[in-house]
């Protein structure tokens, strides 16, 4: 019956308190079916139809999937939820959806950047798809058109780009580039960093490295302390106001570069910190530590898988506010708005350098017509919707009332971020900075079963509630959030006021009834006193 009603037509399932509603746009001058852009459809409600296309993706009751991952999937590729795990089943915008309809407001998953199943990137992926899909020693605009943009984007001399499926793939091939240009091995990473799951990365991600079981740090890999003026080796706390917290911990940086014993190939870090619990550098720290580690002749990797196109809101890439431009960039995760694509980009000079060793580089599937297609619809998306300029906003509204929530909650201890890159670090003992560890797991398991809103929690202490939502996160979903993160907050604090009440009530029932004091009055001269003193004297 909907069919029927246009030439072109996209159903976009919504669900909402048990009804279904199927988005319809009648695109009457294409005669193909094409994925819709509309940005009000007409919404037609038709339960039966939104039914059957569910039940075409997804046949198997939640207990078949999870036997079947059970039995199939290695336990080490571990859930979200892991007590009660959710089944998704689709994704629109900033919501995803269960196999039983439940909406969930996504504030976790940046993979999808410019929001699920976004129309402009599933069309352009479909068109390449059904047209063309191959490796990249052939010719096809799609990739150059990429690269182009790609440095059109990035600031100076970063202009050559290798194209990868991953970030892992991506930071692995900046270490070789780095090594072939300076002609070095060791390595210089930030602690609690993670630069991907390949082996050349996880040398250099103590995330990963310093959890049990983790492989020991490898020798030509230095670890300098977090820049995190919160919780890391310099606090803002235990400094005069004004101090240079950023010359401090660069200072970190340049004593492992004179302490190296061959010569350091490459600093690496994350532009944010990500998995370190969302930490935002004190300033000139990057611009201290870039000086340092060319003066010693290493080269700069700025890792932006997690935090660029857009995210910070201020700019288009992380590292621009620290006023640097690396030598190697290495992007993945929101490029390909969820199809795995990404990128390392260099300069002429590193290129060459590289290209001197007569070592062909190929990638299988990177650049393919199909990952460079989506990458630059996705690329298209952010400037034609701003949605860099609704990170700054929708941002700064979110960290504005977050930091006022610090002034009801004392559980709050910090909150930091740029744009829709948020943490909030959770603290029993504000004054010691005591982390909260369980406090921030139960308002997550809170949000996502009260709520329905699912973010995670990270950091050294897994403490820091962390929101990296789709870019297309409005004014109204941080309201969404903030009820709901302040409702959590609330039964978190009326639960260990009544804990403490009744610990107290324990203690003075075991404690022994305290005999009758026997009391006497006696009248004594003074001095002071010419009328004399009146004691009283216990027996």
């Amino acid at each position: 019956p909907v069919a029927s009603a246009c030439r072109s037509v996209l159903c976009a399932l919504s669900f909402a308190e048990n009804r279904v509603r199927v988005l319809v746009r009648v695109a009457s001058a294409v005669s193909e079916c094409i994925v819709c852009s509309a940005s009000r459809p007409e919404t037609i409600s038709h339960p039966s139809i939104a039914g059957r296309m569910a039940d075409a993706c997804e046949d198997m009751p939640k207990a078949d999937t999870i036997a079947l991952r059970n039995k199939h999937i290695g336990k080490s590729c571990q859930l979200f939820y892991r007590a009660d795990p959710l089944k998704i089943v689709r994704g629109q915008g900033q919501y995803m959806y269960d196999e039983l309809g439940a909406r969930y407001l996504d504030c976790i998953n940046n993979v999808a950047h410019v929001g699920h199943c976004h129309p402009k990137v599933v069309e352009a992926g479909r068109r390449q798809l059904a047209t063309l899909s191959t490796n990249n020693r052939f010719l096809h605009d799609e990739l150059v058109l990429c690269a182009r943009t790609l440095a059109e984007k990035l600031p100076g001399r970063l202009s050559v780009c290798y194209f990868v499926n991953s970030g892992s793939e991506a930071n692995d091939l900046a270490l070789r580039l780095a090594r072939q240009h300076t002609g070095r091995h060791e390595v210089i990473t930030l602690d609690h960093a993670y630069h991907g799951h390949v082996s050349a990365v996880m040398d250099i991600s103590p995330y990963k490295f310093n959890q049990p079981g983790g492989d020991p740090k490898p020798d030509f890999v230095h670890v300098a302390p977090c820049p995190d003026v919160y919780r890391g080796k310099y606090r803002d706390c235990d400094y005069p106001p004004g101090t240079d917290l950023g010359e401090l911990y660069a200072g970190e940086v340049q004593r492992l570069l004179e302490r190296s014993p061959t010569g350091v190939a490459a600093f690496i870090a994350e532009s944010l910190q990500s998995c370190g619990g969302q930490i935002i550098p004190p300033p000139n720290y990057f611009r201290r530590v870039y000086e340092a580690v060319r003066a010693a002749g290493g080269a700069t990797i700025a890792d932006e898988v997690q935090v660029g196109f857009g995210r910070i809101g201020t700019h288009y890439w992380a590292f621009e506010p620290h006023q640097i431009i690396p030598d190697i960039v290495t992007i993945a995760k929101p490029m390909g708005n969820g199809h795995p694509v990404g990128a390392v980009v260099t300069t002429p000079e590193i290129a060459e350098s590289f290209a001197s060793t007569g070592v062909c580089y190929f990638n299988t599937y990177g650049g393919n017509p199909v990952s460079c297609a989506i990458a630059n619809a996705v690329m298209r998306v952010i400037d034609e919707e701003r949605l860099q300029e609704n990170a700054l906003l929708v941002g700064r509204y979110l960290l504005d009332q977050c930091r006022s929530l610090a002034a009801e909650y004392e559980l709050v201890g910090d909150v930091r971020g740029t744009g829709l890159f948020v943490g909030i670090e959770l603290v029993s003992d504000r004054l010691r900075r005591v982390p909260a560890t369980a406090a921030a797991k139960a308002v997550v398991e809170r949000m996502k079963t009260v709520h329905r809103i699912l973010v995670s929690s990270d950091g050294p202490d897994d403490n820091v509630v962390k929101l990296k939502p789709p870019m297309v996160f409005t004014r109204e979903n941080a309201d969404e959030f903030l009820v709901g993160f302040r409702e959590c907050l609330a039964h978190l604090q009326a639960s260990e006021k009544h804990q403490q009440q009744q610990q107290q009530q324990s203690q003075s029932q075991q404690q022994p009834a305290s005999p009758a004091m026997k009391t006497a009055t006696v009248r004594v001269n003074h001095p002071l006193a010419p009328g004399g003193l009146t004691l009283i004297k216990s027996a």
